[in-house]
């Protein structure tokens, strides 16, 4: 815990307790009209020897103290009929504990205090003088050896004896004959009587109790604030604790008033307290002063627990990174660390079943970490529930995956993304994270730092030994190549990528189940897409006259493009009503088909390779840059490695010239006769676009025209997409 003796130690250094404060911003609105001599004459009564209080337990006693006196219905009391002292026997069950624990030892050393205080507040007070201040300055000379904190709870106490005293008696002298008895000699029947009059007193004073348990709590709360993490002599805390002393000067102040009050209302005739109207005021003056206090000091509250959080944070992290970097026994030090480090609750939830489960259901696994906001899409989701279902059914592969949704805890959680948290949850057939806020911020901070997550969906792999990180983002091996990518580690894709050369499978992988039959009977196959739905009539109805006369048989599939669905759909739909050609009707499935195009180059990426001497990649950005254009383009290709592409303005005249590479065309193959005849049209003259998803980290300072070789222009573009 933060030192207990709060001011003191500023003050034994040489430095003003209100010096950090003013350096800060300006003083507290409560000290503005405190005297400097004053402030000095309340610390000078302080001098703790390091006994300790607890605080805690005498509070909570005190609280009961009040709960139970201040009756609810006042007519009840007159009349001996209230039920308040029944809910007190109930309560005295609940207090047990907390009495037993005060009588173990806890009191018994502070019995002596509580009773000496409470003389000087009811002495003083029935002196005549009432004089708040000299009674506050001896309260605080009395208590002297003890903390801030213990002051207060002390003083507290011996009030509480008084004001319990007082309404137990008020709430018994109708039934039990003691009670009567002193209550006349209190003159407390009289009060009673005209309980309606006085009620606004009563509820003053309730209000003002109220406003210093309030007080009282907030200066508990800066004794409890954990020494790890912050210090008394450096801000927030230290400026925090220069107005503890005026804090508990005023609280303590507000006590004798209160106790003023209550003995006035003892041996006073009700003409006699009507009399003294003005005390009401004044109540209520000392219960605004002391909320203004107590949202001053909950504010510094914020502060030192902010100051804590951050550090936590910052301790987490580093824990993360230690962890990353040693060697581990197995992977569950990781995955608590990652998921949820606590063994109070399951933390993982399966989406579609609701299903709980702890952490060591992941022990020696392979863990797919899939990072995403609460944007994801449902393309996305919907792909991996595929992939990860098909796995499911294949015993030789063994893999799991944990969503940890990240959002940004600084914002008010709030019902919508409650409901869009808990509409992604449902999708997935996988382990969830059971709710965002379990996840440690210092988490969020790491996936962004340390791998580099934006907004875009990710999967780190984890290996199953130790945990460690075996992939920094094998989402895009798993676009590209599914289940075959496991057990999606860097080696793995490495190896994939070996394999592999720019053919249609590579392409197309079948994204559409008539592509395969195509190729095994050995079509012609043509891929196309663009917007312009005029371009489109004109090129496949060339495409299919030209396809007839060079006696080929050309099936044609329209792709769509990556940003722009419900235009995708209604092209579709005229396609459809007009035949003109195939296309892919599920918008799924055109989501997928230039995802896995756009993994490609991510993937390359990752690994390290460079656009100027991967033809694979050259390939991609091509058709990338095809995607990006306002024009049509087409993919015409025979088998698997046989492709001819080009852009509208290119394929169109091609088309319309065929009689003059037709006969190339019988010689050399279709296929080898249009290549040929596109680089004859190709000029230098070329305007290509290339439009990436923003992923920090991935994208390179430099790309260059695959068309060309320069380095092509950067520009930022934002975009907001919702159909």
């Amino acid at each position: 815990m933060a030192s207990n003796a709060l001011v003191s130690a500023a003050t034994t250094r040489g430095v003003k307790p209100t010096q950090h404060a003013m350096v800060k911003r300006e003083r507290p609105i409560f000290s503005l009209s405190d005297d400097h001599a004053m402030f000095k004459k309340i610390l000078d009564t302080h001098d703790p020897d390091g006994r300790e209080v607890d605080v805690d337990v005498i509070l909570h006693i005190v609280e009961d103290v009040f709960q139970h006196s201040y009756p609810a219905a006042m007519d009840g009391v007159l009349n001996g009929t209230g039920t308040d002292h029944l809910e007190a026997n109930v309560g005295a069950l609940k207090l047990e504990e907390k009495t037993s624990l005060a009588f173990d030892g806890i009191l018994e050393g502070l019995a002596y205090i509580i009773h000496k205080v409470s003389c000087e507040l009811t002495c003083n007070c029935s002196s005549g003088g009432h004089d708040t201040h000299s009674t506050t300055m001896s309260v605080l000379e009395m208590l002297s050896n003890y903390h801030w904190d213990a002051k207060l709870v002390i003083c507290l106490a011996a009030f509480a004896v008084t004001y319990g005293e007082f309404w137990l008696v008020a709430q018994l002298f109708g039934t039990h004959p003691l009670a009567k008895s002193v209550a006349i000699l209190k003159q407390l029947p009289d009060i009673m009587e005209h309980h309606g009059s006085l009620k606004s007193r009563f509820d003053a004073i309730n209000e003002l109790i109220k406003a210093i348990l309030d007080v009282t709590k907030s200066i508990m709360e800066f004794k409890k604030l954990p020494f790890q993490y912050i210090t008394e002599d450096q801000p927030p805390l230290s400026v925090a604790i220069t107005h503890v002393p005026t804090a508990v000067y005023w609280t303590i102040k507000s006590i004798v008033a209160c106790a003023f009050q209550l003995t006035t209302l003892s041996g006073m005739s009700y003409d006699m307290i009507v009399a003294t109207t003005a005390d009401t005021w004044e109540m209520s003056s000392s219960t605004h002063k002391l909320k203004n206090i107590s949202k001053h000091l909950g504010a510094e509250l914020n502060r030192c627990y902010q100051h804590i959080q951050e550090k936590m944070h910052i301790e987490y992290f580093q824990m993360l990174v230690h962890l990353f970097e040693a060697t581990q026994f197995d992977n569950m030090k990781i995955m608590r660390a990652m998921i949820y480090i606590k063994d109070d609750l399951l933390p993982l939830e399966v989406g579609t079943t609701q299903t709980r489960a702890i952490v060591e259901v992941l022990r020696r696994k392979t863990v797919l970490l899939l990072l995403s906001d609460l944007e994801a899409s449902h393309e996305e989701i919907l792909v991996l529930s595929q992939i990860y279902l098909e796995s499911r059914s294949r015993p030789e592969i063994q893999y799991e995956i944990v969503w940890l949704p990240i959002v940004d805890r600084s914002k008010e959680w709030n019902e919508e993304q409650e409901q869009k948290f808990k509409e992604l949850q449902a999708l997935m057939p996988w382990y969830t994270l059971h709710h965002p806020s379990l996840l440690e911020p210092a988490i969020a901070k790491f996936v962004k730092e340390k791998w580099h997550f934006s907004k875009k969906m990710m999967l780190v792999t984890l290996d199953p030994q130790q945990g460690k990180v075996a992939c920094p983002n094998a989402i895009h091996m798993t676009w590209i190549w599914g289940n075959l990518a496991y057990p999606f580690t860097i080696s793995k894709e490495e190896s994939l990528w070996s394999m592999e050369s720019w053919r249609l499978e590579l392409v197309v992988d079948g994204i559409d189940p008539n592509l395969m039959d195509w190729m095994a009977s050995g079509k012609f196959i043509c891929l196309y897409g663009g917007e312009d739905m005029d371009w489109i009539r004109s090129f496949t109805k060339s495409a299919q006259s030209v396809a007839k006369r060079a006696g080929i048989e050309l099936q044609m599939l329209y792709v769509g493009k990556s940003n722009n669905k419900e235009r995708v759909r209604k092209i579709n739909s005229t396609i459809t009503d007009e035949k003109l050609s195939n296309c892919l009707t599920d918008l799924t499935s055109v989501w997928y088909f230039w995802t896995r195009i756009e993994s490609m180059f991510y993937s390359k990426m990752q690994l390290g390779k460079t656009i100027q001497e991967d033809k694979i990649m050259q390939e991609v950005l091509t058709m990338l840059s095809f995607d990006g254009s306002d024009q049509g383009w087409a993919l015409i290709s025979r088998g698997s490695f046989e492709m001819a592409r080009a852009k509208s303005q290119i394929i169109t005249k091609t088309l319309e010239d065929y009689t003059t590479w037709e006969d190339s065309a019988k010689t050399k193959g279709f296929v080898p006769a249009l290549i040929e005849y596109f680089l004859q049209l190709h000029t230098p003259e070329h305007c290509n676009r290339l439009i990436l998803p923003g992923l920090d980290g991935d994208i390179p300072d430099v790309i260059v025209c695959a068309e060309c070789g320069r380095p092509m222009e950067r520009f930022f573009m934002y975009r907001c997409c919702t159909d």
